[in-house]
């Protein structure tokens, strides 16, 4: 039987907890060792991070009135046998809404302010302000307590257009709800601009964050939803009325903001909610079948999505089904369809994502520790061998084995000057990377784009700002490109030249690209292109605030991409010295054992035997850590491969 959505998402939980106590192991062991040089903890701590802090955002958006909080209720918090968030006839959801759980925090509803629309800050900058957003404690002991707090979400005032315009409200219109005429006129907008649950819901706690948006008008006068939330949530449910089908405003939107794109077909679906307004008692089960089915037919052919991915449902009577504990009436509502579609793909293709993800960064840590125990067992070996080649020599000839390995140990020290020397050039050239995937100097180009389009008052000239501000950045990714390129040739012809003086076992350099946020970078630019002409015909001279939100939004996104290039690249450089200065302090250490070795020798020659047995017995030690080594890669992939396949959608 297919698990709940409530039961992957548990799973995944646990599997990420499984994978990350390995992963911690690992570390543990390398430390014990003598393995865990700074760059590999780093990189370790990262992947603990990364498991640890995994989410998996599903977005619900829809017109007013086509039940969106209702289903959100019906799916995740029936158990707690009531409406979670408010729901009623109307406009319920006013502002963006995340539901999360962080521990480190106490249950609490955030409020931001929509005066702070007013700013130049986003609501992700407005996340790092605590005292810019007005918090209430949950009590989620008591049901009504908790459901009278979480009514707050629907406050609204009223305050003059002039103001409302300057928020980026009603840019070309005048609401029918406006009191008195012109600018003076009194106008109905919610009190606050975006709002966060904090609560201890288990599939919170399991990394599940929701999110519920206002109505579609709405959705296009906060960029920061078009151009950040929406497109990076992991599934998008679209919700729609049975008896309203797709309207004129349902397929705008669905184009512009949640169409399925680079094989996110998947993870986006069409919901045709309230089908039990078509149980009125006069109809047969056969001709509601058939509406429904002409319903699905209908949406499938104006949003262009296979018929597979739209679950006609009832959330309302799904919800009630699933309090009285009434399993015919919940079969009835389909809602077990819909849950069923959600389980099947979105918990087990996220849970693919990781595991590629961390099998990738753990496979060349796992290379590079075998690596080390590899050339410490090498390099003993070899003073032993050179050891047993002393059995039977004079006294002489061992004082002139001590003085040659003096004089390879002095030219190997001599020899650190030029690495030195190469560790100086190496950071001029990582610098130079650096220079071109700075905040700094990215802050600085959308200072100048924004300049550029607030000084335009014409298409043609705002148009011309952001084509600027892409072509600087993309030549930005483009020059750090090949700069990586260069140090990459650079640090082969390093790595050769190492083995070939030093007799290290090197291999190559790790290689490293920028494609992927090439392509995110093209992600970004798209929905700019995407969106542009759509904000332009909401702009007005007062209304010059969703402009500027807009470029902003776009900024902060391209902050996002470069700072994540920018860090990627600096571990990229770590790695890439790393394996050189490890095995150079390994190499320093081996000739300094080495003398010491050849000097007891020569001091008392009945010792002899004795080192060599020692030799011989930590080339035992090495060689059972190096399968140590393999044990505990073979038991971590074995965890990493557990869990769910992917599987198709549920029709």
């Amino acid at each position: 039987m297919t698990q709940t959505l409530a039961h992957r998402f548990q799973d995944y939980g646990s599997w990420r907890r499984q994978v990350a106590d390995r992963v911690q192991d690992y570390r543990r062991w390398l430390q014990s060792h003598d393995l865990a040089d700074a760059t590999i903890e780093r990189r370790l701590a990262q992947v603990v991070e990364r498991l640890a802090e995994d989410r998996l955002t599903i977005a619900f958006v829809a017109e007013f009135s086509r039940g969106k909080s209702e289903l959100i209720n019906a799916i995740f918090f029936a158990d707690y046998g009531r409406r979670l968030l408010p729901t009623s006839s109307g406009r319920t959801t006013m502002c963006p809404t995340e539901l999360k759980w962080n521990p480190e925090q106490p249950p609490s509803l955030q409020l931001l302010p929509i005066e702070t629309r007013g700013a130049q800050a986003s609501v992700t900058e407005f996340k790092k302000l605590a005292d810019e957003w007005m918090t209430f404690p949950l009590d989620v002991a008591s049901g009504d307590s908790l459901v009278r707090t979480l009514q707050r979400i629907r406050d609204t005032k009223r305050i003059p257009l002039a103001e409302a315009r300057t928020y980026g409200l009603f840019a070309n219109e005048v609401p029918e709800d406006a009191i008195g005429a012109g600018d003076e006129a009194m106008v109905e907008v919610p009190r606050w601009r975006h709002a966060v649950i904090n609560f201890p819901h288990p599939l919170l706690a399991h990394g599940l964050v929701i999110l519920d948006t206002p109505g579609l008008n709405a959705i296009g006068t906060e960029p920061e939803l078009t151009l950040d939330l929406l497109p990076n949530a992991h599934a998008i449910l679209f919700v729609l009325g049975v008896d309203t089908g797709v309207s004129k405003s349902d397929a705008q939107a669905w184009r512009d903001y949640i169409q399925p794109a680079d094989g996110r077909e998947f993870t986006r679906f069409a919901v045709l909610n309230k089908i039990d307004n078509l149980w009125d008692g006069l109809r047969t089960d056969d001709e509601i079948e058939a509406e429904v089915l002409q319903q699905v037919f209908y949406c499938s052919d104006v949003l262009g999505i296979d018929g597979s991915a739209i679950f006609p449902v009832s959330a309302q009577r799904g919800l009630l089904a699933k309090i009285k504990g009434d399993e015919a009436l919940l079969q009835k509502s389909r809602l077990p369809l819909l849950e069923q579609a959600l389980s099947n793909n979105l918990v087990p293709r996220r849970r693919e994502i990781m595991r590629r993800n961390t099998q990738g960064d753990l496979a060349e840590l796992f290379d590079r520790s075998r690596a080390v125990l590899e050339t410490r067992r090498r390099h003993v070996e070899e003073q032993r061998d050179e050891l047993l080649n002393l059995r039977g020599k004079n006294s002489s000839m061992v004082a002139q084995m001590v003085s040659r390995a003096r004089a390879e140990k002095a030219r190997f020290e001599r020899g650190l000057a030029s690495f030195q020397a190469l560790r100086s050039v190496y950071s001029q050239q990582a610098n130079l990377v650096f220079a071109q995937l700075g905040v700094d100097a990215l802050n600085e180009e959308a200072r100048v784009a924004m300049l550029e389009a607030r000084a335009s008052r014409f298409t043609t000239g705002v148009r011309s700002a952001m084509t600027g501000y892409f072509d600087r950045c993309r030549s930005r990714l483009n020059v750090a490109e090949r700069q990586i390129a260069e140090i990459h040739q650079m640090m082969e012809a390093i790595y050769r030249r190492y083995e070939a003086e030093q007799g290290l076992k090197l291999g190559v350099p790790p290689a490293f690209s920028l494609e992927r946020y090439h392509k995110e970078f093209q992600r970004i630019e798209g929905l700019y292109q995407r969106h542009f002409d759509t904000v332009l015909t909401m702009l007005t001279t007062e209304a010059g605030t969703l402009l500027r939100r807009f470029l902003e939004t776009i900024a902060t996104q391209m902050r996002r991409v470069f700072s994540y290039a920018n860090r990627e690249a600096d571990q990229w450089f770590r790695a890439s010295i790393q394996p050189l200065e490890t095995q150079i302090r390994e190499r320093q250490q081996q000739l300094r054992r080495r003398l010491e070795s050849i000097k007891r020798i020569h001091a008392a020659a009945d010792t002899l035997d004795e080192r060599v047995r020692e030799l011989s017995a930590s080339i035992q030690k090495y060689q059972a850590q190096i399968a140590e080594v393999d044990r505990i890669e073979v038991d971590l992939y074995r965890v990493l491969e557990t869990g769910d396949a992917v599987f198709p959608v549920a029709a």
